[in-house]
């Protein structure tokens, strides 16, 4: 509806138009702070905030833990598309505080005609400006919709970052774990090659039949291949671990040790994983208060002035409008917003349920794997390790055959990767149980 209506006739309506043009604005700002009051809580377009950009650039020579950690949050894509859909939707919640745009018409009638209408010289034209008015809470619900759906990707936010820590101390326990490898490798091959050189000795001095020393080599010849084996997985550990960090290069190297400590307890309710359902569930109810508000009627209103040019005399106006809700009340989406709530309130228990049964089964793995690391490292490959020292001295003494010496350096290669595999379980089961914890 009109807020200023303006008539003028005759060959100065052009020039009388331009004025009203100038006043519409001041009425427009007059009526606008009579009928809106902007609450306390309404975002502020300055609050926006500025997310880092994606870092790029060669890794460091030398990655700890905290630093692969460090280097993922800053350089990860996966972070970076997540800080960006946060951003998304903090501009979405600035554009739902902004209210409805007034509308300006401005009309001419009354010419290029016949008789009296012939030409200009009856011309008659009318700008009008106009507002609704938003007494139905539209504004309110979607900042509504609009802020719970902030908070949700903010949580969206902290699982993706969750997710990049457990994929990273995951594959830096993969990183040193195939380092260990590589190191037993190397021992192993250095093993096998004295043991070869001290069977060739004993061959020649007849202590040995000649078939003690091809025993021997192949057995160094096996080493070797392991060796090379090692070097390769250990290569491709190296290379995953770079990708997670955002890089094309592999990490050149892995140092420090992991935490391997039992990560703190949690409800299954304050879980990332909860806490999302339970913003989508907000998001849901929001969106029930945004179904009615849109269902409800808003008036528009109008104040101004007219000029009447054939007896030069003014008035002033005022006006109402306001839409007849006869057949579309938003019922349907009404309907849609409530089964959506009941969605996500089933959607909240089971995450919850899920929350609750990935904490057990994390914690449950964690103590399985720490139990065989204590073993193995307290008992099986010291044992082991006793064994290879006395067998290499019985061999040398000639007090047994190669065999038995053979035996024993393979039973302690197979507890040093045993005990290797056992801290790589306790390192996954470590990641899971925090991820599963993550709040």
């Amino acid at each position: 509806m009109p807020i200023i209506s303006r008539s003028a006739r005759g060959p100065n309506a052009l020039a009388r138009l331009g004025g009203a043009l100038c006043v519409a604005p001041m009425l427009l700002a007059c009526s606008m702070a009579a009928a809106q009051t902007y609450g306390p809580g309404d975002p502020s377009p300055a609050t926006a905030a500025t997310l880092p950009a994606l870092r790029t650039g060669p890794l460091p020579a030398a990655l700890s833990l905290e630093r692969a950690l460090e280097k993922a949050e800053a350089r990860a894509p996966a972070i970076a598309a997540a800080r960006a859909a946060l951003e998304a939707s903090q501009a979405r919640l600035r554009q739902a505080g902004l209210r409805a745009n007034p509308q300006l018409d401005v009309t001419v009638e009354n010419f290029a005609g016949t008789g009296p209408y012939a030409g200009l010289d009856g011309t008659e034209t009318s700008v009008q400006l106009s507002q609704r008015l938003d007494l139905g809470g539209r504004r309110a619900a979607r900042i509504g919709v609009a802020e719970a759906a902030v908070h949700a990707e903010a949580v969206r936010l902290a699982i993706a970052r969750a997710d990049l820590a457990q994929s990273v101390r995951s594959q830096f326990g993969l990183a040193l774990a195939a380092d260990a490898r590589l190191a037993v490798a190397r021992a192993g091959l250095a093993r096998a090659t004295e043991l070869a050189r001290i069977a060739d000795e004993l061959v020649a001095a007849g202590r040995e039949p000649p078939l003690r020393a091809y025993r021997a080599r192949a057995n160094a010849a096996q080493a070797d291949a392991a060796l090379k084996t090692a070097a390769a997985e250990d290569e491709t550990a190296r290379r995953s671990l770079g990708a997670l960090l955002g890089s094309d290069m592999a990490v050149r190297r892995v140092i420090g040790a992991l935490d391997l400590a039992r990560p703190p307890g949690v409800a299954p309710a304050m879980t990332l994983d909860a806490r999302l359902a339970a913003a989508e569930l907000a998001m849901a109810e929001s969106g029930l208060r945004q179904a009615r508000a849109e269902g409800r009627i808003d008036p528009s209103i109008g104040i101004g002035a007219r000029r009447i040019e054939e007896t030069g005399d003014r008035a002033l106006l005022a006006s109402l409008s306001m839409p007849i809700a006869l057949f579309d009340r938003n019922q349907g989406n009404i309907a849609a917003a409530r089964a959506d709530i009941r969605a996500a309130q089933a959607g909240r228990d089971a995450a919850i349920v899920q929350a609750a049964a990935r904490i057990g089964n994390a914690g449950t793995a964690f103590d399985a794997a720490l139990i065989r690391v204590k073993a193995l490292q307290d008992v099986a490959a010291p044992q082991a390790e006793e064994a290879v020292r006395l067998a290499d001295l019985a061999y040398r003494a000639g007090r047994i055959p190669l065999t038995e010496l053979l035996d024993a350096q393979e039973a302690f290669a197979t507890a040093q990767t045993q005990l290797i595999d056992a801290h790589l379980a306790l390192v996954e089961a470590r990641a899971v149980l925090a991820r599963a914890a993550a709040q």
